[in-house]
């Protein structure tokens, strides 16, 4: 049996304890061997071992050769008739244990060691990880006691997240606990604050979990080692093969394999297939060493935040070729927006972070682009939160920023926001900001987006006249910076002022100029959304089969670009021109499908127009009941509208 895992971790302990738990099964001996493949003493030889093995068992060193061949033949006679436990610890390599595996069947060996042995056969393997919270709160408990840890549990439990689980770093920090009786809990968790502390304070006479770790990092290959120095530098937790092999400039099969050597050496874990991650206190390891290549560093920082403002100027509306400023798009990382926008994905609510990790290194434009560019992405998905969080990161730090564009574009994308959210007020005042710094920098692109989301934010607050002002002069502009990302969205919101007006021809005329923008580029959103709008108009003039055509378009197109919000308005919306056809049946599925989609992948909680969703859908949906005559569901569903306006 083996168990392996990072340093720190217990499997000393661990099979130490076995052994002592399984020792009256083996009447002929148990045995325990320290090869110190990870240590500061001298390593033990197989041959070394052997020798002390057999002495173990009696052999006189006079009879004992000193050839391993000739050892190994020895301790295999000597062993065959025996029923032995032999507990091998601090192993290396499979060199090191072959040699010692005993003759007789019905012996046990349990070999412990950070590398994984995959050449071993085995019949068991175990990798151990960090104690849970409740198992890391017992073993403090058992070592500072109770009174110390049960008084402050919110600093015991930080204590532990600190120590990220690993039993050496919790004993290490008891042990600190015990030789300062006037130390509390939180005095020690107050020293470990910030990363540059944290390994230097898990450090107490000749235990040192930084020691530890440089051990293993020893152990390594140059190639190894700069793999594990750039994996460090990762602005996530967790990544992908993208992601290092972009930083080491390798082909994907060849980080893929020096990704997996290290997981092997317990350095790096794989907490599902084709992701990567490290260890908190590992990473801070890592870190440390990639510190003392300062150019390495550099190159690989800059290689990976390339690599997500890449992704993210793909995955925009405007797409990579949109923005006025910054670098120039790679073209090399991702083969469409669609594999691009996947890769985001997988990154979950870590992309919020690699803003901060941006700023944090210095690198404010970065930073800036990257909020960005992200905030299409995040909209389009409903997570308002992450984009303002990862927007107000950059705007704290944009004065230092070298690209003077950022201070209005990030405004901007905050108003941006804000409209989504229905926060009017702030999103007023932050485009306001923006339209004037834009023209004092003489800005012109910045000028025509803040005009055109002030012009969104006047006619969502009812002020069609003020909107018209705003977005006819973001339209004009727009059109002489052939900027069809802003001409697009800005005609549409013109358009919807004549629809809310009732100038059905103006609307479709700016719902089609919309769109002639959008193909341009050929985002699915973008496409998408005048025909949504450009279709209501349609329906209103009873124009049915006109806003079926263009709604199917856009029902697919919507799917395509991820925007649930509008996926769910334009199915209830073909739902509503299906029974204009006469088409029932459909008309209804299509409703209950529009329901499903509000009800499952929006949040009532992140998104402002939760309510008005369900209440439009359900109203369409009791209607095409109604026109089905099956008036019970009708008025269930009428019902439901009337008790979420009255909740």
């Amino acid at each position: 049996m083996t168990v392996d895992g990072t340093a720190g971790v217990g499997k000393t302990a661990l099979v130490v304890r076995a052994a002592r738990e399984l020792s009256a099964q083996y009447p002929d001996g148990c045995l325990f061997v320290d090869l110190r493949a990870y240590s500061t003493q001298r390593r033990q030889s197989p041959e070394q071992a052997l020798q002390r093995l057999l002495r173990s068992l009696g052999q006189a060193n006079s009879q004992l050769p000193s050839d391993l061949e000739e050892l190994t033949a020895v301790w295999r006679a000597t062993t065959s008739s025996l029923r032995l436990l032999l507990v091998v610890d601090d192993v290396l390599d499979i060199d090191q244990v072959r040699p010692l595996l005993p003759a007789g069947d019905d012996s046990r060996v349990l070999v412990a060691g950070r590398r994984r042995l995959t050449e071993l056969d085995a019949d068991r393997r175990i990798t151990l990880e960090p104690l849970d919270s409740g198992d890391a709160v017992a073993l403090l408990t058992h070592l500072i006691g109770e009174n110390r840890t049960s008084s402050v549990p919110t600093a015991t439990q930080r204590l532990i997240r600190l120590c990220d689980g690993l039993p050496l770093a919790l004993r290490i920090a008891a042990s600190r606990l015990q030789s300062r009786g006037s130390w509390s809990v939180e005095y020690l968790v107050g020293r470990m604050a910030g990363d540059e502390q944290r390994l230097g304070e898990l450090s107490v006479g000749d235990r040192s979990l930084e020691a530890a770790f440089r051990l293993s990092y020893d152990q390594l290959d140059t190639e190894q080692q700069r793999g594990f120095r750039a994996v460090g530098l990762a602005p996530t937790v967790e990544f992908d093969l993208r992601t290092p092999s972009t930083m080491l400039d390798r082909p994907s099969y060849e980080t893929e394999r020096l990704l997996e050597s290290l997981v092997d050496a317990s350095l790096v874990q794989q907490p599902r297939p084709g992701r990567y991650r490290l260890h908190d206190l590992v990473r801070l390891h890592a870190r440390r060493v990639a510190e003392c290549a300062p150019h390495e560093a550099a190159t690989s920082r800059a290689a990976v935040l390339g690599l997500y403002l890449d992704a993210a100027r793909t995955t925009s509306d405007w797409g990579p070729r949109g923005f006025p400023t910054g670098p120039e798009p790679v073209g090399v990382h991702f083969a469409s927006w669609q594999e691009a926008e996947a890769w985001l994905d997988a990154a979950g609510g870590e992309l919020v972070d690699v803003v901060g990790h941006a700023a944090a290194l210095g690198e404010v434009n970065h930073a800036c682009w990257l909020a960005e560019a992200l905030c299409d992405y995040f909209v389009r998905q409903g997570r308002y939160h992450e984009s303002r969080t990862a927007l107000e990161l950059a705007l704290a730090c944009v004065d230092r920023a070298t690209d003077e564009r950022m201070s209005a574009a990030l405004r901007n994308c905050l108003g941006y926001t804000a409209v989504y959210q229905r926060q009017y007020t702030q999103a007023r005042a932050l485009l306001t900001e923006a339209l004037d710094i834009s023209r004092s920098l003489r800005s012109p692109h910045e000028e025509a987006r803040a005009l055109a989301g002030l012009g969104a934010t006047e006619l969502s607050l009812g002020h069609g006249d003020r909107a018209v002002l705003h977005v006819t002069r973001a339209v004009d502009l727009a059109t002489s910076l052939r900027s069809d990302w802003v001409a697009s969205m800005a005609n549409v919101i013109l358009g919807l002022v004549h629809y809310f007006q009732k100038r059905n021809d103006e609307a479709l005329a700016c719902f089609n100029e919309a769109h002639a923008h959008a193909e341009r580029d050929g985002r699915p959103r973008m496409l998408g959304r005048p025909l949504s709008c450009a279709a209501d108009v349609h329906l209103r003039l009873g124009r049915y089969r006109e806003a079926q055509q263009l709604l199917r378009q856009a029902v697919d197109l919507v799917q395509q670009g991820g925007d649930i919000f509008l996926c769910a308005r334009s199915l209830t919306r073909l739902g509503t021109a299906e029974q204009g056809t006469g088409n029932l049946t459909e008309a209804i599925g299509l409703h209950l499908q529009a329901l499903h989609v509000q009800r499952t992948l929006l949040s009532p909680l992140t998104e402002p127009s939760y309510d008005w969703l369900e209440t439009d859908i359900r109203s369409r949906l009791g209607r095409t009941f109604t026109a089905a005559g099956r008036v019970r569901e009708a008025h269930e569903q009428f019902q439901a509208v009337l008790n979420a306006h009255s909740a």
